[in-house]
């Protein structure tokens, strides 16, 4: 069984040593970076299965990091939590729209740490699936690739608006209910509220046309075959 390794971006040092030492005492391959630019770099390299991110950093912050990460093909399959401090300017609904797949608040206690780690990983793993593409109406997905295209263009989505896309593809005129959005796509570990499925619909439909995606009031969405 391979180690699940972990990129932790902080600019303070007593950050990283503590999370680090944490995490590499469960077992994960850690690698630490204390800044955006930096943590790019490694990432490129590492291939991390999770990145722990810092929101407010010098150069370049987490928002613009992360964003910057979620274009990178080599990192399609890597999750990124974001870590703030309490009391920070940070939405939750940026990050997610920056394409974040949690976060966590400091100060945090080791075992709420790890545990959380855990979780998202399990997430990952559960999430792993064989290459199916589906098609309908001039739009295709490559789960494979990670790959939407439309009108014979390939885009590179984020990776929850592409899960999302493809939840309400896999039945094309299905109304899929804001509950079973969240589970699918976010997973029972996070809380996260109505708006944030509404932003990630918000930028398909950006990218699709609005002809495509149809709100059904009070109970959901689905994919107009």
């Amino acid at each position: 069984m391979s180690v699940e390794k972990i990129l932790l971006v902080d600019d303070d040092q007593d950050i990283l040593e503590f999370i680090g030492y944490n995490l590499k005492k469960e077992g994960f391959e850690v690698t630490t970076a204390s800044n955006g630019k930096e943590a790019i770099e490694i990432a490129k390299k590492v291939k991390p299965d999770l990145i722990i991110l810092d929101v407010m950093m010098p150069e370049m912050d987490g928002m613009e990091t992360c964003h910057q990460m979620r274009n990178m093909p080599a990192l399609k399959d890597t999750l990124i939590i974001f870590l703030t401090a309490r009391g920070e300017d940070y939405s939750q609904i940026a990050g997610f729209d920056a394409g974040a797949d949690d976060y966590i608040t400091k100060p945090v206690k080791p075992r709420v740490l790890v545990s959380k780690v855990r979780a998202i990983l399990r997430r990952k793993g559960s999430t792993q699936e064989e290459k199916i593409e589906f098609e309908a109406n001039g739009v295709s997905i490559d789960r494979e690739r990670y790959l939407m295209s439309k009108d014979g263009v390939d885009y590179n989505l984020p990776k929850k608006e592409f899960e999302l896309l493809a939840l309400l593809m896999s039945k094309p005129g299905k109304v899929f209910t804001r509950e079973v959005i969240l589970d699918s796509v976010w997973g029972g570990e996070v809380v996260v509220g109505d708006r944030t499925i509404d932003v990630h619909i918000r930028k398909l439909r950006e990218k699709l046309g609005d002809q495509f995606i149809k709100t059904v009031k009070g109970v959901g969405y689905k994919f107009e075959a």
